[in-house]
């Protein structure tokens, strides 16, 4: 048997005794006091038995309204690729070949099929660098490319550092656009 439900008066600290019923606290402007409640014994369908603890919300679930939840959510595939009547497109976008070029390495695109070569400055913007990200494959036969390449290009061997655990190239100085328009031409 559980064990008798008692009330506590906030103004008084006194413990009032089970089935106590008092019209109001005999103290007047007091607003916390709970001896203007009736006390009830605690029963087996609501255990809620302390009047200062807020009730447990209840939650129903709707399979029928998740469907706006999942318009939200990023998506995790890439999206098929977009057919337009010539490339590139008025935006500049060209899609990859198909089939992919017979390299030793590969640069993936990003999930909106994006070429991903970023641009990065430092906050005082005196160090301009060059990120390559995505690539798959042997990274050091990229960076020997890119070596024969950007001589050629921006009239200097532009210093390289090649992350092999994050999958990224580091150029430094800004060659973005030139090497977005190599790696077109390799049929990335």
């Amino acid at each position: 048997m559980a064990a008798p439900f008692r009330k506590f008066c906030l103004h008084m600290s006194v413990r009032l005794s089970p089935g106590f019923q008092a019209g109001r606290c005999t103290t007047p402007r007091v607003s916390a006091c709970l001896c203007s409640q009736q006390a009830t014994s605690p029963s087996p369908e609501n255990s809620r038995t302390d009047p200062l603890k807020p009730a447990q919300p209840e939650f129903i679930e709707s399979k029928a309204d998740f469907k706006w939840v999942e318009r939200l959510m990023p998506r995790y595939q890439i999206p098929p690729v977009p057919e337009h009547p010539h490339y590139p497109t008025p935006s500049g976008w060209v899609p990859p070949t198909d089939p992919p070029p017979d390299l030793p390495y590969s640069v993936r695109r990003t999930r909106f099929s994006q070429i991903p070569v970023y641009e990065k400055f430092n906050k005082d913007g005196s160090r301009k660098q060059t990120i390559i990200a995505h690539i798959e494959g042997d990274i050091w036969a990229l960076e020997k490319e890119l070596e024969e390449f950007l001589p050629a290009v921006i009239g200097r061997n532009p210093a390289m550092q090649v992350n092999e655990v994050t999958r990224k190239v580091v150029i430094k100085g800004l060659v973005t656009e030139e090497v977005k328009k190599w790696l077109l031409e390799k049929g990335f």
